[in-house]
Formats: structure tokens, C-alpha cells, sequence
């Protein structure tokens, strides 16, 4: 059963470069990942001035990662390493800690902890903090700006990671559709192009993804994905052997699709036919749920609660998706490109998609609770938010396969063409090459090329005038076409999800990285401005507060006061006071000196540890004419 059809025609053009459009927004706007591990303690602290120096670092995540020889670096002011570059495992139980040893000797200043790590669902992390020994002092490192997994790398690494699925999708779910749904479909060209080319997009995303890798999670540079040590370090790794394992796997898909186009399209016999469809299916199921768990083993599913149920509801929620979105193409490229397709296969197919939708909410569910936990983290984070859209897009893709379904119950299987209505549109082509053959203009190319552009002008009215005939049809076509650009739409939104930080894990991370006291601003000092009234002749002015470098450890504050015109204002008496109320610490008294008119100065003010400190500024203007006022400042 082959058919030539026509092409598919302007509104199917600009769903698909309209969904396209949308799939460039949506991987433009995923830029890297944010982290999967988080950093959720370090010793010292960021930020934090100790008197002498530490003999290491130690740095503790949120969940395990993989560290590679050069993964922690600490730089001392000038930018030199300041450490012996042997990373330390330091791991215990469920803490997760790993430490680098620091060079003897080192001299007071500033020092830069730079890390980089693959966090244990595949994804890159990276961070950088500060701490002091002695007092704080300026450096001159540069971190890069780039996030890990970023750039063109990076860009590139999340093309194949959506071509992977999509090929995926295509191949396994058109291999259901032809097996479950039209058996017919396996002698159409149309259909067979379809799938194979679902393989071959799926084997060169994974080849991508292997190659990419190093790169991705390493230097970043494009060069280094044909570097072969790299290579070599990425085949050792999890993530490595998924791909590996994969590929693997993509040549017994291979031996599948030759069975299916081949052996099976040519068996006439029913009871050959229905068993080799029963060996079809159960090896063909095999090897998607090998490819599926590919996933599986390497991303969110292997990693956080749960993992031994998360990794085979993965498996099941990746099944259901191929099944109803790859079969949903084959279905589009059937309508479109094989017109005779029955009334029974597109039946059977709204079947096979109610069961997936079916899987896919209950898998969903589960997925969604693991990933995100609570509801603040589903509105605040930005797993939580692309969850959100993706449950949407999901309604909207049920609401119009809702609408398929109606049509499928009015669609009536093609009528085959009467015998009279055969011999007429074969007529004109018979009788035009008789007369070529026995007139001069036979020979004439410029005849002949007419003559065949007149041959596919009526074969494609004709094609055409039957498949509008059909308005049932022609409904079924557009609902359809319409469910496969919102898939487009909902594969790019999965995408970007899986390489998201789960809502759970920022937020724990969020909770430990509070617990453990707020980051560090490196030498960004403290400045307030306090407007005051005591009440009394002159007693109106502002207090212009300085602490600089704003961090732990010793600090020069100075104090303006000036008039409302700006002018300084000579006052009796200034006090200040520190309080830090979420540790109880405080209030800390600082009593400045009078430097000349307006201006106040106190030097080595203490800030024992980062957090929200409350400053409070006693002014006095008179002996009995004085305000205190305050202003709650972050100080790293």
C-alpha cells in the first residue's frame, strides 16, 4: 500500500514555523542550568575573617557530586594558587564533604575559593566565595563570567539534548503506532522515512551528547570535544555509560526497524504476520524501556528521594510520552502523506493516547511531588513555574485531542475509486504519450517537460479533489496538526525541566545556605542614609553612616551629620550600636570620635559574624534634646 501525496500545504508550514519560533524562545531562555548540587556550607564561611590560616578548605554539598583533580582552587590576592591541589574526600554518611589542603605560610588578606563539580543527575555546578586571614584586603582575581555549561557549548549540548528526545519519541512511538495501531502503515513509505528518521536523529543527538560532554562540563571550549583524553574521562562516568549504553541499544532499535519495514510489511500469511507482530512487540518493548532508562540511570530520577521508585516511573513516564506523541507524528504524516489511512487505526491510536495520558498523570503526579515537595517551592522556584507551564500546555494538548477524538468518530474509511473514474484519470496520461510517440514533437524536450508538468498537475487536482472531499478528514488533519505543534511546544518545555534545578533541592539548599548565614559581598561598603528630629532649636538634620568594607571582621566607620540644607551640623554627641537579634548578639557599642565638624570616625569596628545587623545612631543636640534611630543593613 504506497501512495503519492501531496505536499503538506501553507497552514501546516506556519504551525510548524510557528512552533518552531516557539521552540527557539523557550532554548534560548534556558540558558544554563542553575545547580542540582548546591553549595551548602564551606570552612571557612564565605565572607568570613579568621586570625591565623586555616591548614585546608572544605567545602559540603547539598547532594553527591563528582570532583576532578583540579576542582577546587584557592587564589591569594595576587591570584596565585594558594593551595597544594589535592582534593581531599572528606564524605561521611549522608554528608557529602570534600577539602583541599592549603600551603604553609600563607600571608593576611583576601582569598578566592573557586570550585567546579558534575552534580549527580549529570549537570554542571560551579561557585566561588571569599575569606580573610588577618584582615580583609583587595584582589586581583577574575572569575569568569560564563555559569558552567554555558556559552555555545552550552547552546549546543541543549539542541541534542531536545533532538534526543524528540527522535526518541518518533522512533519508539511510531513503532507502537504501526505495530498496536495500522499494521498497513509499515508498507508506506511515508510512515517508514518517519521512524527511520526518528533513529538516525536519535543515534546523532546521543553521538552529540557524548562528544559535547567533555566540554560541557569541563573548559567550555568547542575544540575539547575532539579531545580524546576527555573523551576518555567522560566514558568512565555515569553519564558516559548511559550514552554508551544507548548507542548500544540504538542498533538493536536498528535490527527492529529492518524487521518491521522489511520482513513484516512483505508477510501476507495473518497467523505469520500476527505472531512475528507478537515478537515485534515484546523485543521492540525491551529495547524502549532500555533506551528509556538511558534517562533514567543518568538525570533527576537517580538522584534525591526515592530513586528505586523514580527511576522506573521515569521509564513508564518516557514510554507514555513516545507512545502518544511519537504516534500523534506518524498519525500527522499518515493524514497528510497516506490518505487511505482506515478509520480503525485512528481509533485505535485514540485509544493508545487516553492509556498514555492515563500513565503520564499518574506518573506525573508522583514526579511533580518528588521534584518540588511543597507548594511555595512550586510558585517560587523556577522548576516549580516550568512545571506549572508544562501542566498547562498539557491541558491544552488533551482539550485538542478531545477534539480529535470527535472528529475520529465522524470519519469514514476512503471509499476506493470506481473503475470508470480509474480509467478516466489514466485516460489523458495514455493517450498524451501515444500522440508523443507519433507526432515531432516527441523528440522535443521542451514538448516533453510540458507535457510531464501537465501529467502532475492533474494527478495532484486529483489527489487533492479526494482528499477535500472528505470534510471529516480535512477536520481530523487540522486538529491534529494543531495537537502536534502544542507537542513541539511541550517536548521544549520538558527539556528545559529536566535540566532545571528540582524545586526540592533549591530549596533545602536555599534553607542551608540561611542556616549557615547569607553570602558575602566582597568590599562593597555599608551606606545608609538616616534623616533625624530630636525636637529641639536645630535639632533637624540626617545622619550619613559609613562602614567600610562592610564585611566580618574589622571595619572604619564614619559619621556625617548635616543640616537639612546639607550643610554639617555640629552636634554634642553621637553613639552607635550594633545588634544582630536572629543570633542574639548584641547590642555592640561603638562610641566615635569628633574628627571636625559633622564628622564622626571610629577604626577596627568588629563584626563578628555576616548576617542582619541593626545599626542603631544615637544624636544628641542639646543636653536635653536627643532621637535614636535605626536601619536594618546585610553585612557579609
Amino acid at each position: 500500500m504506497t501512495t503519492t501525496a501531496p505536499r503538506l500545504g501553507n497552514a501546516l508550514a506556519r504551525l510548524l514555523i510557528l512552533a518552531a519560533a516557539l521552540l527557539g524562545t523557550l532554548l534560548a531562555g534556558a540558558a544554563p542550568a542553575s545547580a542540582h548540587a548546591a553549595l551548602t556550607g564551606s570552612d571557612p564561611k564565605d565572607g568570613a575573617v579568621v586570625a591565623t590560616a586555616p591548614k585546608e578548605v572544605n567545602l559540603t554539598f547539598s547532594e553527591q557530586v563528582a570532583m576532578s583533580a583540579d576542582a577546587i582552587r584557592v587564589l591569594d590576592p595576587a591570584g596565585r594558587r594558594a593551595d597544594t591541589g589535592e582534593i581531599r574526600d572528606l564524605c561521611s554518611g549522608s554528608v557529602v564533604r570534600y577539602g583541599v589542603e592549603l600551603r604553609a605560610g600563607l600571608p593576611d588578606g583576601t582569598y578566592t575559593v573557586a570550585w567546579q563539580a558534575v552534580s549527580s543527575d549529570s549537570h554542571p555546578v560551579a561557585g566561588a566565595f571569599t575569606f580573610s586571614i588577618g584582615s580583609p584586603s583587595t584582589t586581583s582575581v577574575a572569575l569568569p563570567d560564563e555559569a558552567p555549561g554555558g556559552g555555545l557549548v552550552g547552546a549546543l549540548y541543549g539542541v541534542a539534548r531536545y533532538l534526543s528526545y524528540a527522535g526518541f519519541a518518533v522512533l519508539v512511538g511510531g513503532g507502537a503506532f504501526v505495530l498496536a495501531c495500522w499494521p498497513g502503515g509499515a508498507s508506506v513509505r511515508a510512515v517508514q522515512q518517519t521512524v527511520v528518521r526518528g533513529w538516525l536523529t536519535l543515534t546523532g543527538a546521543t553521538l552529540a551528547l557524548l562528544l559535547l560532554r567533555s566540554p560541557y562540563t569541563g573548559s567550555g571550549k568547542l575544540s575539547d570535544a575532539f579531545d580524546l583524553a576527555g573523551l576518555k574521562a567522560v566514558l568512565e562516568t555515569k553519564t558516559g555509560a548511559a550514552l554508551t549504553s544507548r548507542l548500544l541499544l540504538l542498533g538493536a532499535a536498528a535490527l527492529f526497524v529492518a524487521v518491521l519495514f522489511g520482513a513484516y510489511a512483505r508477510r501476507t500469511d495473518p497467523k505469520e504476520k500476527k505472531d512475528l507482530a507478537f515478537g515485534l512487540g515484546l523485543g521492540g518493548t525491551v529495547v524502549a524501556a532500555g533506551i528509556a532508562g538511558t534517562w533514567a540511570l543518568a538525570e533527576h530520577a537517580s538522584t534525591g528521594i526515592q530513586p528505586g521508585v523514580a527511576m522506573p516511573v521515569d521509564i513508564l513516564h518516557l514510554l507514555a510520552v513516545a507512545a502518544w506523541l511519537g504516534g500523534l507524528t506518524v498519525l500527522l504524516v499518515a493524514l497528510y502523506r497516506a490518505p487511505s489511512v482506515e478509520r480503525s487505526a485512528v481509533e485505535r491510536f485514540s485509544k493508545v493516547a487516553f492509556g498514555s495520558v492515563a500513565v503520564l498523570a499518574a506518573t506525573g503526579l508522583y514526579q511533580s511531588w518528588r521534584q518540588v515537595g511543597s507548594w511555595s517551592a512550586l510558585t517560587g522556584t523556577r522548576y516549580g513555574q516550568l512545571l506549572l507551564v508544562k501542566i498547562g500546555l498539557m491541558a491544552v494538548l488533551i482539550g485538542i485531542a478531545w477534539i480529535s477524538r470527535r472528529w475520529t468518530r465522524r470519519l469514514a474509511d476512503p471509499a476506493p475509486r470506481d473503475a470508470d473514474e480509474t480509467d478516466l484519470a489514466d485516460e489523458e496520461p495514455v493517450a498524451s504519450e501515444a500522440e508523443a510517440s507519433e507526432t515531432p514533437e516527441a523528440v522535443d524536450p521542451a514538448r516533453a517537460a510540458q507535457l510531464a508538468r501537465q501529467r502532475a498537475a492533474v494527478a495532484t487536482a486529483t489527489r487533492k479533489r479526494e482528499r477535500d472531499a472528505d470534510p471529516e478528514r480535512a477536520g481530523l488533519r487540522r486538529s491534529v496538526l494543531t495537537e502536534a505543534a502544542v507537542a513541539v511546544v511541550l517536548l521544549a518545555v520538558t527539556t528545559v525541566l529536566t535540566s532545571t534545578e528540582p524545586g526540592r533541592t533549591e530549596e533545602e539548599a536555599g534553607r542551608s545556605t540561611s542556616a549557615a548565614g547569607p553570602a558575602a559581598v566582597p568590599d562593597r561598603p555599608v551606606d545608609i542614609r538616616l534623616p533625624f528630629d530630636t525636637g529641639g532649636v536645630d535639632g533637624k538634620g540626617v545622619v550619613r553612616l559609613s562602614l567600610d568594607p562592610g564585611r566580618t571582621g574589622a571595619n572604619a566607620l564614619h559619621i556625617f551629620v548635616e543640616r537639612p540644607n546639607g550643610k554639617p551640623l555640629d552636634v554634642p554627641e553621637i553613639k552607635v550600636a550594633l545588634t544582630l537579634e536572629a543570633k542574639d548578639v548584641g547590642p555592640l557599642p561603638v562610641a566615635p570620635d569628633r574628627i571636625q565638624t559633622g564628622h564622626w570616625s571610629a577604626s577596627g569596628v568588629q563584626i563578628p559574624m555576616p548576617g542582619d545587623w541593626k545599626i542603631q545612631v544615637t544624636v544628641r543636640t542639646s543636653d536635653i534634646d536627643q532621637t535614636t534611630i535605626d536601619k536594618n543593613v546585610k553585612i557579609g
